[in-house]
């Protein structure tokens, strides 16, 4: 089913609905609910810590492949019964990374349910603007933006749940119950129907897209453990990642039956969206990536009083995208966006002025902050990138938003990780020069020089604690900082976008 005469009369619209939304949380889901159980499967399979991330690096590499041809494999097989095999096969899988006996069998099994989880978050949003009428479709997107939003937040709170109360395997085995439901779900309520655009599938794109996609997650992976560009090995999964996009790019443009249609391109608003959304995907996950360290190390936390504390930042993108559902008939979708992103600038504002003894209450605020403005962002760009796009291009322009949103999220986190650790080092060497036997403010007596007497082992010790956690301290507020910045091409991007005058007329009514 696909187009506009389809929105106007869709029964059973709000159970369509929920198990889309329950199809999307599964998948996005899985991404991070693996993380806390890690440690445990590694003393399951006898793995090193390198082996063990396999499991992670191995679904989202796969997820990330084979999201790009969602778009042909939807025309050529039908939404409906690809969406119901994606889902079967998912949870299918999903049972079978739960029975693995070894590290071999879980890679594969995990690189099977990437594979079959890759098309539910496009699948989803597709038919979500397939079923909705454009006035209702900020609605639409908005709800289905909570399961986004709320999918990696809830993994590493649940995975730890399931692990400490039952066994790592429950992580997996949780997805049946579920996954039966959404799939049920659609196989009696979602209305058949094919998009007829017959072609052959493009396997000199996809193989050259999917080098240039695996190649890129290894680089980022195994970035930061080797060093970077100074190991041979990165420099050569860059070359190969490069090479990759490049080549398809020129095959896009040339062939005549590409997998991905350049004419997606061609809409202003969409190419624009596109960027923007992966830009939200370095926003979202790189700042949860430095929070959690930051909390458990510099805050010293426990591991569960972590997880308490940043779920506020859940609660914030849900008020917000809930709210934005009704907003974005009334309002702008372009000042939803600019909020956001203001509100986005200001939370990591807070969070640079962070010290380890920053009070509880400080750190809600800013998180519920950062929380209301991804929920603010997410629901507008998405309405402003698909408002002009023709629905024959919807189920391949959302696999193409999934792709950047899983590369920016991807990107966010590989560069804050190696910022961060590379600062902590040289501001570590800046600030340690100057702590010398020679330094007056040492050698004052009293208790200060007994006990950080850099002659003496026990002093030398503490010395060194001190800097490294005010070269952390520092490192943390530069990136914070760094990532105002990068807000700045996301307003020029916005600046690039329109609204029909046809379709806020008919917000307005």
């Amino acid at each position: 089913m696909s187009g506009e005469a389809d929105q106007t009369d869709v029964p059973h619209r709000g159970m369509i609905t929920a198990c889309a939304i329950l199809a999307t949380v599964l998948q996005l889901l899985d991404q991070t609910i693996a993380n806390v159980a890690l440690p445990y499967m590694q003393g399951s399979f006898s793995a090193s810590f390198d082996e063990i991330t396999w499991v992670l690096t191995s679904y989202i590499t796969a997820s990330a492949i084979m999201t790009a041809p969602v778009g042909w494999l939807a025309a050529r097989y039908g939404r409906k019964p690809l969406y119901i095999a994606c889902i079967i096969g998912f949870t299918a899988t999903s049972m079978l990374c739960g029975a693995a006996q070894s590290l071999g069998q879980m890679v594969v099994f995990r690189i099977l349910q990437g594979v079959f989880g890759a098309a539910l978050v496009p699948l989803s949003q597709a038919t979500l603007l397939d079923i909705y009428p454009p006035e209702r479709r900020g609605f639409a997107m908005a709800v289905w933006g909570v399961g986004v939003m709320l999918g990696p937040i809830m993994g590493p709170t649940v995975g730890g749940w399931l692990t400490e109360t039952y066994d790592w395997r429950y992580v997996f085995y949780i997805n049946l119950p579920f996954g039966i439901l959404a799939a049920a779900g659609l196989m009696i309520f979602l209305p058949g129907g094919r998009e007829h655009r017959p072609q052959r599938f493009d396997w000199l794109g996809f193989s050259v897209l999917a080098i240039g996609i695996g190649a890129l997650q290894l680089m980022l992976d195994r970035g930061l453990d080797q060093d970077w560009f100074s190991s041979r090995e990165i420099v050569t999964e860059a070359v190969f990642a490069g090479l990759g996009f490049y080549l398809f790019l020129v095959h896009a443009a040339s062939a005549p039956q590409p997998l991905i249609r350049p004419a997606l391109f061609r809409d202003l608003n969409f190419t624009s969206g596109v960027l923007l959304m992966f830009m939200v995907g370095i926003f979202m996950v790189s700042s949860l990536a430095l929070m959690t360290p930051w909390l458990q190390i510099l805050s010293q936390y426990p591991v569960e009083a972590a997880g308490l504390i940043m779920a506020p930042r859940g609660l914030g993108s849900c008020v917000t995208t809930l709210a934005t559902g009704r907003l974005a008939s009334r309002v702008d979708a372009r000042l939803l966006v600019a909020i956001g992103l203001v509100m986005l600038s200001y939370s990591y504002f807070l969070m640079s002025r962070w010290t380890p003894d920053v009070s509880q209450h400080e750190i809600i605020i800013a998180i519920i902050i950062q929380g209301g403005a991804m929920g603010l962002l997410f629901t507008p760009i998405q309405i402003l990138a698909f408002v002009t796009l023709p629905a024959s291009m919807r189920t391949e322009g959302a696999a193409l938003f999934s792709l950047l949103r899983n590369l920016g999220a991807a990107i966010g986190v590989s560069i804050a990780s190696s910022m961060l650790a590379r600062n902590a080092q040289a501001l570590h060497e800046m600030i340690g020069g100057s702590v010398t036997p020679f330094n007056r403010a040492l050698q004052v007596a009293g208790p200060i020089h007994r006990w950080l007497d850099p002659a003496s082992r026990h002093g030398a010790a503490l010395l060194d604690r001190i800097i490294q956690e005010q070269a952390q301290i520092v490192s943390y507020a530069d990136i914070y900082l760094a990532l105002i910045m990068a807000t700045v091409p996301a307003w020029l991007l916005l600046f690039l976008m329109r609204m029909p005058r046809k379709v806020v007329g008919a917000a307005a009514e």
